[in-house]
């Protein structure tokens, strides 16, 4: 553990902070202070960051300003540690992570196209075969029926599901929507004690840029962060005490 890490677990009580489950926060927020450490920021990104700090917090004035800080027990000093934080962390998982995050994203890809489909569950298989026909030959529509005779969530939608990530749901009905054309009900399924009904509207492939890498180095940010606090609970020695 570097001796920055080192001064700061020397000038807690540990064992007060595992016995109130408080030790692993407090762990990850060493880590994330050693991490971003040498990180800079523009003066005008800094100065953004403060604007819209104060809009959101209704802070005006210097005697708000000043009133925040009482409230919140922090000095401007440390008030400004943490509006700039968040940009400070993103900047360094941008990189030590950006160059990985391309290849995460086709990994997760799958996971992370997203598609809009029709829905309807009732435990009646001859209702969901007759309901299917109806659709089918125009006799009444998917999202009708879905109000009617729905008895799933999917009844307050009309029967509309999403936009949702592919892999989110039983995985029988993942497997068709994989494959299933926007448009056409597919033959009822049974899945567990349901009867469904489904049509894909819709397809959202998951496209690589700026927001995706940015979600792709947080994830791997979060990842290396719990590997980390996992590391230093292992080389913390805390006193057994008696209750």
């Amino acid at each position: 553990m570097r001796r920055t890490g080192r001064l700061l677990m020397d000038q807690v009580d540990l064992p007060r902070l595992a016995r109130y489950r408080l030790l692993r926060p407090y762990l990850r927020q060493v880590v994330l202070e050693e991490a971003i450490r040498e990180i800079s920021l523009g003066e005008e990104e800094l100065a953004g960051a403060q604007r819209t700090f104060f809009q959101e917090n209704g802070i005006g004035d210097q005697e708000a300003l000043e009133a925040f800080c009482r409230h919140h027990q922090l000095t401007v000093a440390d008030l400004n540690y943490q509006i700039a934080c968040p940009l400070r962390l993103r900047a360094f998982a941008a990189r030590q992570f950006g160059a990985q995050a391309e290849s995460r994203f086709l990994k997760r890809k799958p996971a992370l196209d997203q598609v809009v489909y029709s829905l309807l569950r009732t435990p009646d298989a001859g209702l969901a075969r007759e309901l299917c026909l109806q659709i089918r030959e125009g006799e009444a529509t998917f999202a009708d029926l879905a109000a009617l005779h729905a008895e799933g969530p999917e009844r307050s939608t009309c029967g509309i599901v999403g936009p949702v990530p592919l892999d989110q749901g039983h995985p029988d009905l993942v497997n068709r929507l994989r494959t299933a054309e926007p448009g056409v009900v597919l033959d009822p399924f049974a899945i567990e004690s349901w009867w469904i009904l489904v049509r894909l509207e819709s397809f959202v492939p998951a496209v690589f840029g700026p927001e995706s890498a940015q979600a792709m180095t947080q994830e791997m940010l979060e990842e290396w962060l719990e590997q980390q606090v996992d590391q230093r609970l292992r080389d913390v020695q805390i006193p057994q005490s008696s209750p």
